[in-house]
């Protein structure tokens, strides 16, 4: 087995290490990206002991052409950060409710946006699924807390209530 633990191109390919002793791993499949020369880079589709670069996460491409401006090419992100922007400088100016309100509904947004767009620029993080989850979650959280925040609490769940007074009793 050699250093990346890539037996198979061994058995393959025997007495080339000697040939290759000093160069980078190449690479036959259809997976792996191409080097400077345009040669592939890994002989296997197993994964390098060590990582060299990070991936593009699913759907991190530009959400505009090439040929567009920079912030048209990242309005999902762009949007959201926006919407969050506004909600907390209602907050700031003693609209509590409404603000965090609209910070919750610019998450859930981002999630709606992962979800249906193909391509969202930096509004993608991780995994789609991952993005999806994180931002609904926390959406969903905010919007809930604050429909809940006191006083005169918009949305009022009794057994939430009951196990506070339980809790704090």
């Amino acid at each position: 087995m050699n250093v990346a633990g890539h037996a198979e191109n061994d058995a393959e390919h025997p007495g080339d290490d000697a040939e290759h002793a000093g160069d980078e791993l190449t690479v036959t499949d259809p997976v792996s990206a191409p080097d400077a020369e345009g040669r592939p880079r890994r002989t296997t589709r197993r994964f390098p002991l060590f990582t060299r670069d990070t991936a593009r996460p699913e759907g991190g491409g530009r959400a505009a052409a090439s040929d567009a401006p920079a912030p048209a090419r990242q309005w999902p992100i762009l949007a959201v950060l926006s919407a969050v922007g506004l909600g907390l400088l209602l907050t700031a100016l003693d609209v509590f409710r409404f603000g965090t309100i609209l910070i919750g509904v610019a998450l859930l947004a981002g999630a709606v946006m992962r979800w249906t767009l193909p391509s969202v620029g930096m509004l993608a993080v991780r995994s789609r699924f991952t993005d999806m989850l994180t931002y609904g979650v926390l959406g969903g959280a905010i919007v809930l807390l604050a429909l809940m925040a006191q006083p005169n609490p918009w949305l009022e769940i009794p057994f939430l209530d009951d196990t506070l007074h339980f809790t704090v009793r």
